[in-house]
């Protein structure tokens, strides 16, 4: 029975530090000692285990945001036709900046995928 309450304490631990609770906030969300944290992530395994879930985490929250991506994009277009000039403006300069980020990380992702498929080929 310690053992599955062990693992509970651990699973908690990890749980709470993949959301970006601190070391304190996650004792106290397991129900355990600041030390028992620390002790935990002295384990390589337990710190892969929590950057693995706080992977998972943003997958999922990355997920919801594009599903939302075509309603905020739809908002800008409508905000460009707003009355007030600074609501414009903003709407303007919005979509403005997310095209060139958009364009430099497009262009950031064909440079390394180019990169891994020149090493791929010369391994």
């Amino acid at each position: 029975m310690a053992r599955n309450g062990r693992k509970n304490v651990g699973d908690s631990i990890a749980l709470a530090l993949a959301s970006g609770a601190t070391i304190a906030q996650a004792a106290e969300k397991a129900g355990c000692s600041p030390r028992t944290v620390y002790r935990r992530l002295e384990d390589l395994s337990f710190g892969k285990a929590v950057a693995e879930l706080r992977s998972q985490m943003i997958t999922q929250a990355a997920g919801q945001l594009a599903a939302r991506m075509g309603e905020a994009v739809e908002t800008l277009q409508t905000l460009l036709k707003a009355e007030s000039e600074n609501v414009r403006l903003g709407a303007s300069r919005s979509i403005l900046e997310m095209a060139i980020r958009f364009r430099e990380q497009l262009e950031i992702d064909e440079r390394l995928r180019a990169l891994e498929e020149y090493l791929g080929r010369n391994k």
